[in-house]
């Protein structure tokens, strides 16, 4: 498909949004519209078999994310989301790295509720921060088993208050390999399988 083609030729090198200048953001935002035009999954949020799985992300405007970025001695690695359909729980994995020895990662766990075919109300359970040798991480699919098991972890593991932390996050386009998702803050997401 040429549109999907398009918007991954415009997003690549943008170091998922870190690079991307106002003129870029504007550019991208309107490939991701134009393909949002042409979703194939009218009812993204019925489509268990599609929005099922481990999605590691493109592009984003989202300033909580991006700014993680912006650490002291810290650069922003790859950012994952895993959904698990069944449970209705969202992973959210983000990998720092710097100095030799302190790399490490920003987890967060949350639930979710469908609300209408295409959104899902999110709510904010569990954050973790910890040096990735410490707690033993290697991968994304992996330390979401260790977390399911009930491990303890070497890390900052901590709850949220879910009726404070929450949002909701509109799933606009879905096929078998790309996902774009606009959040209750305004952000754009954009998301491979």
């Amino acid at each position: 498909m040429l549109r999907k083609s398009a918007l991954l030729e415009i997003i690549a090198g943008k170091n998922r949004g870190l690079l991307a200048t106002p003129s870029d953001k504007q550019a991208i935002l309107s490939a991701i519209a134009q393909l949002e035009d042409y979703n194939p999954t009218p009812r993204p949020v019925e489509a268990a078999e599609l929005l099922n799985g481990d999605w590691r992300l493109l592009y984003t405007t989202s300033r909580a994310l991006l700014n993680l970025d912006g650490f002291p001695l810290v650069k922003l690695g790859s950012i994952y989301q895993s959904i698990r359909v069944k449970e209705s729980k969202i992973y959210n994995i983000a990998e720092l790295y710097g100095l030799p020895y302190l790399e490490g990662i920003v987890s967060v766990a949350a639930t979710f509720e469908a609300t209408s075919e295409r959104r899902v109300q999110v709510k904010f359970e569990r954050s973790i921060f910890g040096l990735s040798r410490l707690i033993g991480y290697e991968s994304p699919v992996l330390f979401i088993n260790e977390i399911e098991s009930g491990k303890k972890l070497a890390a900052v593991d901590f709850g949220f208050d879910s009726r404070e932390q929450q949002g909701w996050l509109d799933i606009t386009y879905l096929d078998s390999d790309l996902r774009i998702g606009r959040g209750n803050e305004g952000s754009v997401f954009v998301l491979t399988k």
